[in-house]
């Protein structure tokens, strides 16, 4: 974290520069080198709107122009060190405090989900429910597979979905998430299954996008429609 918000502050510098620049006069981007300083300037733009309420823009710009003068500055350095260490410490605590609220929500989710009628719960955690069952062959963990899915979040934001791209997924069962490869060996070709995914089978503390976050558990709706043939 410290890397990204050390390079963020330095890339911000080109944005506390463009906001001074005339509108009718804007900056050249015919160079690789204004190509660089406006694609740093986009970073540091996403990474300062992020941080709303935690950092000032115009103390920014301030502490910024005063450095690139060389002027006399306001803090010492050994107080700015203080205060962004102070600021990763806080941001890590919050990041911890919502990797657990999501893992705890998660468990006590899949807790009550498991008493439901029709919830088979294997081994590994993973639970799953039988919304249309099929007599066919079933998948091995080196097979491809072409599937039709729809995937949400536990509170029914939805994050992926190839019914609403209008077309089937096909990959192969060995290079997906754990609780894809064994839930969908389970299944027979023409079968829908919901699979109940704990997070330690899907993506865990990393998450997945911006929609995923740590520890979520996921909700998965698979149809599978073929075993592709090699």
């Amino acid at each position: 974290m410290r890397k990204n918000l050390m390079l963020a502050v330095v890339a911000g510098s080109l944005i506390a520069c463009s906001q001074q620049a005339p509108e009718d006069k804007p900056v050249a981007l015919d160079s690789d080198k204004g190509k660089l300083g406006y694609a740093m300037g986009m970073d540091a733009g996403n990474f300062f709107r992020q941080m709303q309420g935690d950092a000032d823009a115009d103390a920014f710009i301030e502490g910024f122009s005063t450095a690139v003068a060389g002027n006399e500055l306001r803090i010492k350095r050994d107080e700015a060190d203080r205060v962004k260490q102070a600021f990763m410490e806080k941001k890590q605590q919050e990041k911890q405090a919502e990797m657990a609220a999501a893992k705890s929500a998660g468990v006590e989710f899949l807790a009550a989900n498991k008493q439901k009628d029709g919830i088979t719960t294997t081994a590994s955690g993973l639970q799953y429910e039988v919304l249309k069952a099929a007599e066919g062959a079933k998948p091995a963990a080196t097979d491809t597979v072409k599937v039709h899915y729809r995937g949400t979040l536990i509170d029914g934001t939805e994050f992926d979905s190839s019914y609403a791209r209008g077309t089937p997924a096909t990959f192969p069962l060995n290079g997906v998430i754990p609780a894809w490869t064994e839930g969908v060996q389970l299944m027979s070709v023409g079968s829908k299954y919901r699979l109940f995914v704990p997070s330690e089978l899907a993506y865990g503390e990393r998450g997945a996008g911006a929609k995923i976050g740590p520890n979520a558990t996921l909700i998965f709706e698979v149809e599978l429609l073929e075993i592709v043939k090699k």
